[in-house]
């Protein structure tokens, strides 16, 4: 439909009156815009200095939002983000107000010390040479000169480091930049650099500070993460080292360094860990098994093959296979003479050998090192009362057993030992009598030996059947005194019964 002239004529007539209500609606948004930026400001500024630090944030967020060209909302979030520790975030915000108001001193000078903790020396003393020149105020002017002398300082003693570094002079290099990192703190590539001259000093534990927070300051630090994971593995911290180099993995799942160290390390971690399993288990030989295969998988450092001979020297004193154990803890102790775990495996396999002096100076020099170890006073208390049973009557030395001997063995050299000693095998009264002592001797043998009771307290130092050995007497005593003088395997008489040994 089209209008007619006369209509087109009204309407025209209105188009002034139009647009001056478009402009008045457009000035109550802005005005109304403003209004919210502004209380937006004004909040998150009280909240700031209350200390609620990500509500205010998001009141500036909120700001930004309503007004992007706002310099003093920007200026203000890159406040929030210093008062959380986001130093990283506010250089941006800094930048922005910069933009938008050059003449900003205070964000210039702000943003100049957080380039020059960066190490970003040349951006920084730039910021401060232009503050300087932008007619400051007088604390602004002493800041700005104080900082610009500094930046200057950094940078020779930087220079000097890497020149340093670069002759292999690794302790002057690092003394330089020490003196560079107390205010470049946040500088990734000098901490790497510091890292280097540690490990090349053969101090490679001092390098992980170093290196993990290079890897924090540089985005896809990737190398960064490779170089710790293989200082842990080499000090011989297997699970954090895997830790790490996952965090490589993360960052780049193609990495050819990373997922070689990465199949290494988690190969040697679950090896390690299936032998300690086996170790809680009792199965002892089949954990002297694993450890040896973690010495094929990773034969050239050092911590795996000592961890190796330490483990296999426990393993065997707790199998009870002594003279494997005195060997391999032997050689162990001489790398660690420290070594509280090994002295003390060795120490048991002394005892499993008879050797109560050997336990004892083992027992002794472990104290020495761990004071409050309750477990180790009481071994040695245990050591010192076998070396003086062993100096009166020893069942297994009787019997001609091993202290680990089984029952069966025990029996089976009983009764060869009985056959040979039987009264009745002797004629001579002087002989028949030493043959009835050794006889009530051999049969004492066998009944603490044989009674898991009598033999566990045996074992402990005490003899069950010895009257002196005992804390106040009870049925053992006088099952020792009727001993004497009887036959204990028949129905009374001086030994005239003929024995049956089956």
């Amino acid at each position: 439909m089209v209008c007619p002239s006369s209509c087109a004529q009204r309407l025209l007539s209105f188009f002034p009156f139009l647009l001056v209500l478009l402009d008045l609606q457009h000035q109550e948004v802005e005005c109304e815009i403003n209004g919210d930026v502004d209380r937006h400001l004004e909040m998150g500024k009280k909240l700031l200095a209350a200390g609620q630090l990500a509500d205010a944030l998001s009141h500036f967020h909120s700001a930004i939002d309503g007004d992007p060209d706002n310099y003093l909302a920007y200026y203000r979030r890159a406040t929030a983000y210093l008062a959380m520790g986001k130093s990283k975030a506010a250089i941006p915000d800094l930048s922005r107000v910069i933009e938008l108001k050059p003449d900003f001193t205070s964000a210039r000078l702000q943003r100049g010390q957080l380039l020059l903790k960066q190490g970003k020396l040349d951006e920084a003393k730039e910021d401060f040479e232009k503050v300087l020149n932008s007619n400051p105020s007088d604390q602004e002017k002493s800041k700005a000169t104080i900082q610009l002398a500094k930046s200057d300082e950094i940078q020779r003693y930087r220079s000097q480091g890497i020149a340093a570094y670069n002759q292999r002079d690794y302790a002057t290099a690092e003394s330089l930049l020490d003196i560079v990192l107390e205010t470049c703190v946040w500088d990734a590539e000098i901490r790497e650099l510091r890292a280097e001259c540690y490990i090349n000093q053969g101090e490679p534990g001092k390098a992980i500070t170093d290196l993990k927070a290079a890897s924090k300051l540089k985005s896809d630090n990737t190398g960064a993460f490779y170089k710790v994971s293989r200082i842990y593995y080499e000090l011989g911290d297997h699970d954090l080292s895997l830790s790490e180099i996952r965090e490589c993995l993360k960052l780049d799942p193609d990495h050819k360094d990373c997922f070689a160290h990465y199949k290494q390390v988690k190969k040697l971690n679950k090896q390690i860990q299936s032998a300690e399993e086996l170790i809680q288990q009792g199965r002892y030989e089949d954990a002297v098994g694993k450890y040896e295969a973690v010495v094929k998988t990773e034969p050239n450092v050092p911590y795996y093959t000592a961890l190796v001979q330490e483990r296999k020297c426990h393993c065997y004193a707790k199998n009870q296979q002594s003279s494997d154990a005195i060997r391999e803890c032997t050689e162990f102790l001489q790398k660690e003479p420290g070594s509280v775990n090994a002295l003390k495996d060795r120490a048991e396999a002394y005892i499993q050998e008879e050797k109560y002096e050997e336990a004892i100076r083992d027992y002794e020099t472990a104290q020495q090192h761990s004071e409050n170890d309750k477990e180790i006073k009481e071994s040695l208390e245990k050591a010192q009362r076998l070396l003086k049973q062993s100096q009166k009557r020893d069942y297994y030395k009787i019997l001609g057993v091993k202290r680990n001997a089984k029952k069966q063995e025990i029996i089976k050299a009983y009764r060869k030992l009985a056959q040979q000693w039987h009264p009745d095998n002797f004629q001579d009264e002087e002989e028949k009598k030493k043959a009835e002592k050794k006889f009530i001797d051999i049969a004492s043998a066998k009944e603490v030996l044989t009674d898991p009771e009598k033999r566990s307290r045996f074992d402990a130092g005490e003899d069950p059947l010895d009257p002196e050995s005992q804390q106040g007497g009870g049925a053992h005593f006088h099952r020792w005194n009727q001993w004497q003088g009887f036959n204990p395997f028949g129905s009374g008489g001086q030994f005239n019964f003929k024995f049956n040994f089956n």
